[in-house]
């Protein structure tokens, strides 16, 4: 679970309802009905025009992946790939078989059952490499959904306001109704900012940051795997992994076999 996006969503809100309840105010007065109507269901149907159904679904899966679903370290990655060419090294390619139940990664586990299946250099590296890029476009458009999202909640906070001064101007002939019809016509604004500043937008950017780092893990195990085919010592597989590390990083990363 990633801890930092929870801890930040809950600060966020924590802080705007202290500032609503500040000063004898009440969270009623920011509760609208109508507002909630117009802001997320004219977002999500301008979400359904711009996207596909298939892609606007997938969004669900990919933002609980982000949050939920924690990533393993370049440490852990590097660990299993030197321990995996040990293994090839020794006891053959069939002895890796053993491995696949704790591998944990489906990518991995895919890279290793082709090791295993006895297929070549060149068409395992364009296979994984395939995936790679299938991975990168899902989390584009994931990354793409969110910040239409993004934009179009404010959009539809700003119609809704719109809506609230029609209505407002409309019964000027009774002045008691104009201070409480002003206050309902900006609770859909403070709505779309809300959803675009506290979730949609930093979640697109939180995506796109896991997906350059799952994208960057997914290199360092195809390249691990393309040294266990070529018969490379763990020793050479894992300085090969370690050229995708910061140098500074380099002497923590230095897995026993």
């Amino acid at each position: 679970m990633d801890i930092a996006t929870i801890i930040g969503v809950l600060a966020g809100f924590g802080c705007v309802l202290m500032a609503i309840l500040g000063g004898g105010g009440s969270a009623a007065m920011f509760f609208d009905v109508q507002s909630i109507f117009v802001v997320i269901g004219g977002m999500v149907a301008s979400v359904l025009i711009h996207f596909s159904l298939r892609q606007v679904l997938q969004i669900i899966s990919i933002v609980k992946k982000t949050v939920f679903v924690k990533a393993p370290t370049e440490q852990e990655t590097i660990q299993k790939l030197v321990n995996y060419s040990a293994i090839n090294r020794r006891d053959g390619a069939l002895a890796l078989e053993q491995q696949l139940s704790t591998a944990g990664d489906d990518f991995l586990i895919k890279g290793l059952q082709m090791v295993i299946d006895g297929q070549g250099e060149e068409p395992i590296e364009k296979q994984l490499s395939m995936e790679i890029e299938y991975l990168q476009e899902r989390h584009s458009e994931g990354r793409k959904i969110l910040e239409f999202m993004g934009a179009s909640a404010p959009a539809f906070g700003m119609i809704g306001t719109l809506i609230g001064l029609v209505k407002m101007l409309a019964n000027l002939s009774s002045p008691d109704q104009i201070g409480g019809g002003m206050a309902v016509a900006l609770i859909t604004t403070f709505y779309g900012a809300i959803l675009a500043n506290l979730i949609f937008i930093p979640l697109a950017g939180k995506l796109g940051i896991r997906s350059k780092r799952e994208s960057l893990l997914r290199e360092m195990i195809l390249e691990g795997i393309l040294g266990i085919v070529r018969g490379e010592s763990p020793t050479a597989v894992r300085e090969r992994m370690q050229a995708f590390v910061s140098a500074k990083h380099r002497a923590d990363l230095k897995p026993k076999i």
